[in-house]
Parts: C-alpha cells; sequence; structure tokens
C-alpha cells in the first residue's frame, strides 16, 4: 500500500517521498479514505502511530491547491510542543502548494502571528487558549471554517480544556467536516463528540493481540534508591547502541538538577520544562532535535505528541502518576514501526502506584527488581559493557589560585591568608599590601603615591612610621627577628610593564598605571584606628 494508492495528490506524495516516508501506517490507510469523502472520523491509535498525517493529508488535499486566503481548517492541540510538531508536519506535507500554515500558541508574541493571519493563512493549528484569545479580539475569525480536527483530545480533558474546546465548536459553522483523534476515549470525549460531530465512525487502529503496550518496546522496571539513581542513569548511558535519549522527572527541580549532573558527568543534556519561557524551550528541542544534544530531561510537558527521530531509549526518573501518563512517556521510543527500550525507576515510596500500573497494563511484574549501579542484571538488560562507569569524564574541580609565598591557608577573594611564618602579597591600584598573622596580631604596610606607612609590630613601642620612599623602593614589612626577607613591592607601570596601558584619568577603567582611581579622584586616606594599650606593670595609673 501506499499513500497514491490512497488517492493522496502526487505532489504531496512527492514531498513525503523527500524524507523517506513511502508507505502509510495503518491508521493512515483506514482514516485516509474515509476523511478524503468527508465523514466525521473519530481515531483512536496508540501515539507514535503516524495519527498527523492521517488527518493533516485529508485536511490540505480538501482545500485544494490553490485555497482561497483565510482560516478554512482548524487543528486543536493540546500543548506548545505538540502545536509546533504538527505545524512542521503539515508543512512539510503542503510543500508544493500555495497553502500557508501558522502556529498559534501562548508564550510567543502576538505580532508575528497577527502578521500570518492577516497574510492569509488557510490553516491554523493552535492551543485552546490562545485561539480563543485573538478570537476574543477579533483577530481570528472561525466562521469560514471547513475542516476541524482535534488532536490528543484526552489530554486536552485531563488539562481542563473541555468547556474551551466547546467554545471554539459554537464560533464553527456545523457543516463542518470534523475529526477527533485520541489514544484513549473517556466518557467526556465520547459525549463530545457526539454533541459536535456528524454520524463519525469510530476507528481503532490496533492489533487485538497485541495489548495495550506496544510490542516493540521493551518494558524494564527496577526498583531503585534515590540516592543511586544518577549513577544508574549514568552507566544505561554508556549502553552500546543507545542514541537519543529522553528522561522524565516529576518535578521541573529535579529536571534543571539531573542536567547539571549529566554535564559534570561529560554528558550533552539539554532540558525541558514549565520554568523556561516559550524561546528556550523551542531552542532545546531543536538543539534536540538536530543532534546536536543528544539527552533530553523532561517534565510531562514533552510526554505528547513529541515526534523524533532515533530515540532510543526513554527513562522515567520517577514513576508516573498513571498508566496513561506511562503510555505516553514511553512512547516517546518505538515510533514509526522501530524499536525502544522503557526503563522505569520505582522508589520504595511509589510501590503503591506500580501496583496500580502493573494491573491496568497487564504488566505481570508486581514486585520491581531491585537496582542498584553495580548489579549485574542492569549490565546484561541493557547491554552495557562490563566495567562501565557513569561518567565520560571526571567531576570538574575549581581551580584554587594559590597567592605568591603562601604555604598554608586558603585564598579568598584574591588574597591569601597564611599561618604563622608565612606570607602573601597583593598588588592593588599601584598600591600593595601584605601582611602575616603572628601570635594573633596583623601586620600591615601600605604604600602609596609615593607615601608608605610603615607596619605594626606585635608591640606598639616597635611601631614606626616609615619616611618617604619612591614607588620602586622596599617597603619594610614587619620582618622578625626570624630573619624573615623583606619584599619590595613595585608599582605596575610603563617602566615596569611595556605592555601595560597609559594611564587615563576618569577612563571608566582600572588600568593600576597610577596614583589616581578610576574617578580621576586622589585615591582616600586609610582612617587609622589606635588600639589601647594594655598598662604596663609599674606604671601609674
Amino acid at each position: 500500500m501506499t499513500f497514491s494508492e490512497l488517492n493522496i495528490d502526487q505532489d504531496m506524495v512527492d514531498s513525503l517521498a523527500a524524507k523517506g516516508i513511502l508507505e502509510p501506517f495503518p491508521i493512515q490507510t483506514q482514516t485516509i479514505p474515509l476523511a478524503l469523502g468527508g465523514q466525521d472520523i473519530i481515531g483512536q491509535a496508540k501515539t507514535g502511530t503516524g495519527k498527523t498525517f492521517g488527518f493533516g493529508l485529508p485536511v490540505i488535499q480538501r482545500l485544494g491547491l490553490d485555497p482561497e486566503p483565510g482560516v478554512q481548517a482548524l487543528i486543536v492541540v493540546p500543548t506548545r510542543e505538540l502545536c509546533v510538531q504538527v505545524s512542521e508536519d503539515l508543512e512539510l506535507a503542503a510543500a508544493g502548494r500555495n497553502t500557508k500554515i501558522v502556529s498559534i500558541y501562548g508564550g510567543k508574541a502576538y505580532e508575528g502571528q497577527i502578521e500570518q493571519l492577516k497574510a492569509g493563512a488557510q490553516i491554523v493549528v493552535g492551543t485552546p487558549g490562545r485561539l480563543l484569545d485573538l478570537a476574543s479580539q477579533r483577530l481570528l475569525t472561525l466562521a469560514n471554517v471547513r475542516e476541524m480536527v482535534l488532536d490528543e483530545a484526552d489530554k486536552m480533558l485531563d488539562l481542563g480544556f473541555l468547556s474551551d474546546i466547546e467554545k471554539l465548536f459554537a464560533q464553527t459553522p456545523s457543516t463542518r467536516h470534523t475529526m477527533l483523534f485520541s489514544a484513549t476515549m473517556p466518557g467526556p470525549i465520547v459525549a463530545l463528540a457526539r454533541r459536535f460531530m456528524n454520524r463519525p465512525i469510530h476507528i481503532r487502529a490496533t492489533d487485538p493481540d497485541e495489548g495495550l503496550m506496544q510490542a516493540n518496546i521493551e518494558h524494564l522496571v527496577y526498583r531503585a534508591h534515590n540516592m543511586d539513581k544518577d549513577e544508574v542513569i549514568g552507566r544505561i548511558l554508556m549502553a552500546e547502541g543507545r542514541g537519543k535519549t529522553i528522561i522524565f522527572t516529576r518535578t521541573k527541580r529535579a529536571a534543571a538538577k539531573l542536567v547539571e549532573e549529566l554535564g559534570d558527568r561529560g554528558f550533552n543534556a539539554t532540558a525541558v520544562h514549565g520554568d523556561l519561557n516559550q524561546e528556550q524551550r523551542e531552542r532545546a528541542m531543536a538543539s534536540f532535535k538536530s543532534g546536536k544534544k543528544e539527552i533530553l530531561i523532561a517534565t510531562n510537558v514533552a510526554a505528547r505528541g513529541i515526534d523524533v527521530e532515533d530515540v532510543t531509549h526513554v527513562i522515567n526518573h520517577t514513576i508516573p502518576e498513571d498508566e496513561k501518563a506511562y503510555l505516553h512517556r514511553v512512547g516517546r521510543t518505538g515510533r514509526a514501526g522501530k524499536t525502544g527500550i522503557a526503563v522505569t525507576f520505582v522508589d520504595w515510596d511509589d510501590l503503591h502506584k506500580w501496583s496500580l500500573i502493573n494491573k491496568a497494563l497487564d504488566f505481570g511484574q508486581p514486585e520491581p527488581m531491585e537496582t542498584y549501579s553495580s548489579s549485574p542484571h542492569l549490565y546484561t538488560d541493557l547491554n552495557i559493557p562490563a566495567g562501565s562507569k557513569g561518567r565520560l569524564r571526571a567531576t570538574p574541580v575549581k581551580d584554587v589560585v594559590a597567592g605568591e609565598g603562601r604555604t598554608g591557608g586558603a585564598g579568598r577573594s584574591g588574597a591569601a591568608r597564611s599561618g604563622a611564618g608565612s606570607r602573601s602579597e597583593l598588588s592593588r591600584s599601584g598600591a600593595s599590601r601584605s601582611g602575616h598573622s603572628e601570635g594573633g596580631r596583623s601586620e600591615r604596610g601600605r604604600s602609596e603615591g609615593g607615601r608608605s606607612e610603615g607596619s605594626r609590630g606585635s608591640g606598639r613601642g616597635d611601631s614606626a612610621r616609615g619616611s618617604d620612599r619612591t614607588a620602586t623602593s622596599p617597603v619594610a614589612t614587619g620582618a622578625d627577628d626570624a630573619g624573615r626577607p623583606t619584599r619590595s613591592r613595585t608599582r605596575v607601570g610603563s617602566s615596569t610593564n611595556p605592555d601595560a596601558p597609559a594611564a587615563t584619568p576618569a577612563a571608566g577603567t582600572h588600568d593600576g598605571g597610577g596614583a589616581e582611581h578610576h574617578d580621576g579622584n586622589n585615591a582616600p586616606l586609610r582612617r587609622s584606628r589606635t588600639r589601647r594599650r594594655s598598662p604596663q606593670a609599674g606604671s601609674a595609673i
């Protein structure tokens, strides 16, 4: 069976063939002939079976080769990511026609979407909220809609869009051609179909012997400790033959933390979650689809309708809420007839959730196998090379810049603090300060603008104010009786560093070449604080 045998126009057949799409899937072979004839359809098929072309090709063909400007087809989807995905698929099929397609969804500026509508786009793919928003502003007119499609209708029900869908139906003509596609058919969706559709035909494109789960996906369920999950995931990512991988987390914080952890381990990962704005989410998805990033970490926002080629592994970092969420998560792999592997981690606290999912999907595995990163069966189940560790590179260690002459202690804010018998030196804006700790007392010397102050010794009587010296003369820094060598401090300038820039007062930068600050004013004098002397023995009070 080919698309030509389904009476699809040759220009669309050629466009699909250019992308390597030659044969239709079961849901397409069943829906396309009926949809071309104008029959209302309820299509029920598992995720990843090709529903988009099942309704997209008939919609494009029924509008004609050169449709009149104005919205004539409305396709409603639950999420922004699915909106972008469906639009790209329709643009691929309509590449040889004058049909214009516009994506209408939140998180993006109104102006670009409004301009496309005014330019005469014939097919609108959008999310319910933004569609109603533009319709209420009279920027989107649905009075001439001839084709209407609801994709992932059960997800729209879960998100609370049912009332919005009814409002959209009310703004379209009753003579429209309507198609509804969903992986599951809960009661409210059936009631919606009976209310707004005209004698629809219910199509189930499933194998009766296949069950609820796709047969081309291998399901592995492990009971893992939360502290060991990152290491287990790292080792799974070392598996032979692994392609693109999607990791689902329960929370946004867990997704962001896992991206950082995998990055430290050397893996090329990106994230999609609710804390990112729409531009960041689209950029992350684009990098994942193009192969620049091979690992996508996502919350449930990406669990529906995202069709990415060559996804070989799906990992559930935390167990999904129910069996429907499980099916949609693992449905990101094994798409279009390919095989895939789905790994699910079950925490000890979530065993009750797993028992419900196991019963609903008939897994036959009531107790997940207890698994650690060192478990032998982890290596054999996922074809991980023996001896593999969960990282491509060692954990990066932040470099600590050691101060000159430092023998102990830790650096802080560019200055080194040393123990007894060690000294550090810091040069700043032509003035250098040095000090060392001895007997709990601090000794400090300062030279600035040709003016030098002697350091204070441990005894007040031993302190002396140094005489004026040139900027390049050595300065006593409180050498003690042990004979520590004194250090010289040299002002940075053209004479000492030919590459140093010339001093330009008020230049807005610190050049270190003069006695003035970057604002052109003289350096403020340090306010000296005198310490009260302790009374000496035998002195009069």
